[in-house]
């Protein structure tokens, strides 16, 4: 099943953009294909040009499809017919393969169970089988370190003597050793931090005999080496190092495709690649901040700061443009010092960073949006870091979050995403988790789902979010 899911999904990731916007002819056109392979006799292939794997493609795109349905119970009607064929000519390993796809094709058990007892009856009485034979190359096969990945490998070959004589003594043995090789195998590839191939053979041993004495500490010590990858990933996402962040969750996720830690830490990078975006936006670097949005985009298009990125950048075009770079160098100039004059005006007042439109630091951004490299823009701006700095511990203290929110993007501009607004982020997204906390418990889950989107945008690792997050899912899936 895992070779039949593999070629699916790269014969779908393989289609041009037209077949995802017109599903039902390419559904169509899948079909066709999958009758001429029917027709051709070639019922699967590991490179999804097998009538079972187009018939499935097809469903994939329209799972109402009665003739794709129809078309698939007609693969396993002819995987009985075929293996009807090779055991008349005494091809006894590709009977098996295709009563196993007859099998897996739901055709009735009856049938499958009654043409697989000839198979096996036949191999005894024609000595063909050749147990003993079997066991042989089995044993060479372990012997030179071919254990699994063909029917030549030994663990398939003690398989198969099993399925002939599931008490024979030897091919119990052996497949018990082989499944311990396997599993050293593993060990030796989570040394060299190799964490999918690790988990590949840890899985293909649970699948053969999910009670091996040795595979809980073999999982375990997957668990171990993942645990120490996501830890490492989450310090270089702390460092700003994020593609080799990404490249550690990444190999989590290859290695437990369910870890939702190694997820939320996916979502994070494409956050702090979306975060740069916005303050490339915020000095009008606009190719910059467009290079660094498609990085977001590429590693998690769904992450909550992407459209916060992507709404930053249409507004720093639509503030660039609002106060004229195409205007007369004398007329921006004076436009420049009116700019900076109305900042100073209301940095006197005491408007740093209210009211909206008018406030010292909308004025300045103004000014920065037309000539963001000026001194005078720089110099004035950086006066309003302190300002921001306390507007932010004052509203989080008062626990007026969303204005503490307003605040702490302000600072993100003036002062750039280092590690003292990381932290102040992440204590404004434990605040929103303790107020969503405190709504879910008094039953007001709009709001607690409210608190929920606010703290992730902030930081999608905070402490306590995925347990948060799962208490407010099951809350609502009860209401």
């Amino acid at each position: 099943m895992a070779v039949v899911s593999l070629a699916l999904l790269l014969l779908l990731l393989r289609q041009p953009l037209s077949n995802w916007l017109w599903p039902d002819t390419r559904a169509q056109q899948l079909q066709a294909d999958a009758a001429h392979a029917l027709q051709q006799g070639q019922l699967t292939s590991a490179d999804g040009r097998g009538a079972r794997e187009l018939y499935a493609a097809a469903l994939a795109l329209d799972p109402d499809r009665s003739d794709a349905r129809q078309g698939m119970a007609k693969v396993g009607q002819q995987a009985l017919v075929q293996a009807e064929r090779s055991l008349q000519q005494r091809n006894y390993q590709q009977a098996h393969r295709m009563i196993a796809l007859a099998r897996e094709l739901a055709v009735p058990r009856a049938r499958v169970d009654a043409l697989e007892q000839r198979v096996r009856e036949r191999e005894r009485e024609a000595g063909d089988s050749g147990v003993d034979k079997l066991l042989a190359q089995a044993a060479g096969a372990r012997k030179a370190g071919v254990l699994d990945g063909g029917d030549n490998a030994a663990l398939p070959l003690y398989q198969r003597v099993l399925a002939l004589e599931p008490n024979r003594t030897e091919a119990l043995e052996g497949r018990e050793d082989t499944l311990a090789d396997l599993l050293q195998q593993a060990r030796t590839s989570l040394d060299r931090g190799e964490l999918a191939e690790a988990s590949a053979r840890m899985q293909r041993v649970q699948a053969a005999d999910p009670g091996h004495v040795d595979l809980p500490d073999a999982l375990a010590g997957l668990n171990r080496a993942a645990e120490q990858r996501r830890a490492r990933a989450d310090a270089e996402l702390r460092r700003g190092r994020l593609g080799e962040a990404l490249e550690g969750y990444r190999s989590v996720l290859a290695a437990m495709p369910d870890d939702e830690r190694a997820k939320r830490g996916i979502a994070a990078v494409a956050n702090a690649y979306a975060g740069r975006s916005q303050r490339y936006a915020g000095d009008f670097r606009f190719d910059d901040a467009e290079n660094e949005l498609a990085q977001a985009r590429r590693v998690d298009g769904d992450a909550p700061g992407v459209a916060a990125a992507e709404q930053r950048l249409v507004q720093a075009r639509q503030s660039q443009q609002r106060y004229g770079q195409k205007v007369p160098k004398a007329e921006r100039q004076r436009r420049l010092d009116q700019l900076l004059s109305d900042a100073a005006q209301a940095e006197s007042r005491g408007d740093l960073l209210t009211p909206p439109g008018d406030s010292a630091f909308d004025k300045l951004r103004a000014a920065q949006s037309m000539a963001p490299q000026d001194p005078a823009v720089r110099s004035a701006m950086q006066r309003l870091l302190p300002a921001a700095q306390r507007c932010f511990e004052s509203e989080l203290r008062g626990n007026r979050l969303s204005r503490a929110r307003e605040c702490l993007d302000a600072r993100a501009v003036l002062e750039g995403d280092g590690p003292a607004v990381r932290d102040a982020r992440r204590r404004l997204a434990q605040r929103w988790i303790a107020v969503g906390d405190e709504r879910l418990g008094a039953g007001e889950l709009s709001a607690a789902q409210a608190a929920l989107v606010a703290a992730r945008e902030l930081d999608p690792q905070a402490s306590g979010l995925g347990e948060f997050a799962d208490r407010l899912r099951r809350a609502s899936a009860a209401n």
